[in-house]
């Protein structure tokens, strides 16, 4: 189930390996596949600056992706050419720069990276684009929005469509990518399966708090608990889908009523979305274009056949390797809107049922257990722990 909006690494390397190639080098998709996938925009907000490096690859009998994080890595990212700013690794295969680092309108940077095995590779320098604001932004329920490959469990289709109005500047030739990032409240913050969550301090010295393997106790059977969470937790979600425009032919014209999002109707409660629109150098424009092509229009058996897109980071030694993804600046405007959802229609399935496709299955009975000279209240409540896609912290701009 993050943010500067940014591809979530583990949907690029599915995303981004079915498509043609913006290098004449394209890889075919055999069972054979191993790439690596790089993602990182840097933004001129005061937000985390995010890389991410993972590698792709197909099992060679199913055909099937898994993708493992990159870890370990020395990240730098080159700014001006000059100043080498370094990246520290937050999670496995996520390096941000320091906080208080943002990028500049104008300003070029390169990416810069060695792997544990001493592989050196490098980006393109881009230059941050600049980007105009928008003028006005609204949302409206729309029962049928999702197509069938957009629907989460229960073939849900209704969503609020969210459309913007903006000026494209006469000066320059611009090129937009929009996304957007949603807060939903969520109730359940883990799940055990064949296993029983845990909250215990055998020595009065540290707290254990996890899911507990019980199958051995139980052999032959298998089951799911969900825990309710002990805080207030919101879980993130990032749009999905590649949404680029360039103004090559409405240069220094108004760009009015532009889809920019399309917001699951998870639940009759409100939740928080945030609209961000997005210079593009004309190369990375030229790359996520190929990239909405190729992924979100539909097609048929003669269409050409899946290959994967090399972007604009390459192995040093060896130009020979694809590697998969892009590197880019630009600035962003972005907006929060607080999505009420009293337009809406329907009954909706709920959260947790649409992400998980099946209804929370708390622990059946409420006990008491005794361990190591203590007694534990059963069912516990689990901790919302922070991350990309979940945080405990309350959301600026949220409704109550």
């Amino acid at each position: 189930m993050r943010l500067t909006f940014t591809l979530i690494i583990g949907c690029l390397a599915v995303l981004f390996l079915p498509l043609a190639c913006v290098d004449p080098e394209d890889i075919l998709l055999h069972g054979t596949v191993n790439v690596l996938v790089v993602d990182g925009t840097i933004t001129n907000l005061a937000e985390p600056q995010m890389i991410r490096i993972n590698r792709s690859k197909a099992d060679p009998l199913t055909g099937r992706f898994g993708t493992t994080p990159i870890t370990k890595a020395q990240v730098q990212v080159v700014v001006d050419s000059t100043q080498m700013i370094d990246c520290h690794e937050t999670q496995d295969g996520t390096y941000q720069l320091p906080s208080d680092f943002k990028g500049q309108i104008g300003h070029a940077y390169q990416l810069r990276f060695t792997l544990s095995d001493g592989t050196r590779y490098q980006s393109t320098t881009e230059v941050m684009a600049s980007v105009p604001p928008f003028d006005h932004l609204s949302a409206q329920f729309n029962p049928n929005s999702l197509e069938p490959a957009q629907r989460l469990a229960g073939n849900y289709a209704a969503a609020h469509d969210f459309y913007l109005d903006t000026q494209d500047p006469v000066e320059t030739r611009n090129y937009y990518r929009w996304s957007w990032v949603l807060w939903e409240k969520q109730d359940w913050c883990r799940t055990c399966e064949n296993a029983v969550y845990l909250i215990w301090d055998p020595s009065d010295t540290y707290l254990y708090e996890n899911c507990y393997d019980v199958s051995q106790l139980i052999r032959g059977q298998y089951f799911v608990y969900d825990y309710a969470c002990r805080t207030q937790c919101w879980d993130i979600f990032y749009s999905p889908d590649i949404n680029v425009f360039s103004d090559q032919l409405t240069n220094g014209g108004p760009i009015l009523h532009r889809r920019v999002a399309q917001i699951p109707f998870y639940d009759h409660n409100g939740a928080l979305v945030e609209i961000r629109q997005t210079g593009l150098t004309q190369s990375a424009y030229t790359y996520f274009k190929l990239f909405q092509d190729q992924t979100q229009n539909t097609g048929g058996l003669a269409d050409t056949p899946a290959a994967a897109p090399i972007g604009n980071v390459h192995n040093v030694a060896n130009r020979q390797e694809a590697v998969v993804g892009y590197f880019t600046a630009g600035a962003v405007f972005a907006q929060r809107y607080w999505l009420d959802r009293k337009d809406s229609e329907g009954i909706p399935p709920g959260l947790f049922e649409l992400v998980h496709g099946r209804v929370p299955q708390p622990e059946p009975v409420p006990s008491l257990v005794y361990i190591y000279s203590k007694y534990y209240v059963r069912p516990p409540t689990a901790v919302c722990v922070s991350s990309d896609s979940r945080t405990p912290s309350k959301p600026v701009g949220w409704q109550d």
